[in-house]
């Protein structure tokens, strides 16, 4: 078994470059091109000489949109003329990248892609044991949105029925009707129903 090559970028450092966009992980072309070192321009002009290789699942383009959100999210910008990208970038999906190193034939390509594809392991690692976590936080969120749509079900019905000049008959028919329709949705009403 060969020893572990030693590793031209780290992996944590790819890691804060990779993005949720699309229902995909994904790393935009200006950050590839960082890691790579070559032009941005060059990059993209090597994946337009190879567009066959590059079908939409493994790369897309950012909607303007898109493009206005990211930049905003960044906290210095330099200011003048020709200091931000004139088009908006290509986002490459973990696909998209493993193509690229057919694409970019350096060494470094070869070195960097081989770190990007332990990062992209790493990380659907990582979303993989948290699965279980995130869908019990899932659970936890419905759970509270239907206890908090009975608790502001219960205080608009109990604002009206100390309302003057309103039936309090009438205020207890809409409260038995609300906690009819909530029982569904809320477990334990009982419990709520002490609030």
């Amino acid at each position: 078994m060969r020893p572990r090559d030693k590793t031209i970028v780290s992996v944590e450092k790819i890691e804060r470059t990779i993005l949720r966009m699309h229902g995909h992980n994904v790393m935009l072309d200006e950050d590839l091109a960082a890691l790579y070192q070559v032009d941005v321009k060059a990059l993209n002009q090597a994946v337009k000489r190879n567009c066959l290789r590059f079908p939409s699942d493994f790369m897309f383009r950012l909607t303007a949109a898109e493009a206005r959100s990211l930049r905003s999210q960044t906290v210095t910008l330099d200011s003048g003329r020709g200091r931000h990208r004139k088009y908006v970038p290509y986002a490459f999906t973990e696909q998209g990248v493993a193509m690229l190193s057919s694409v970019l034939r350096s060494p470094r390509a070869v070195s960097v892609n081989i770190e990007i594809m332990r990062a992209f392991v790493r990380l659907r690692r990582m979303l993989e044991s948290h699965a279980d976590l995130a869908k019990k936080l899932d659970e936890l969120e419905k759970k509270y949105d239907a206890e908090a749509d009975w608790v502001s079900t219960r205080k608009l019905v109990t604002s009206r029925l100390v309302q003057p000049g309103q039936a309090l008959r009438r205020g207890t028919k809409v409260l038995l009707s609300s906690t009819r329709s909530l029982s569904s949705r809320v477990p334990n009403l009982g419990r709520l129903r002490d609030l």
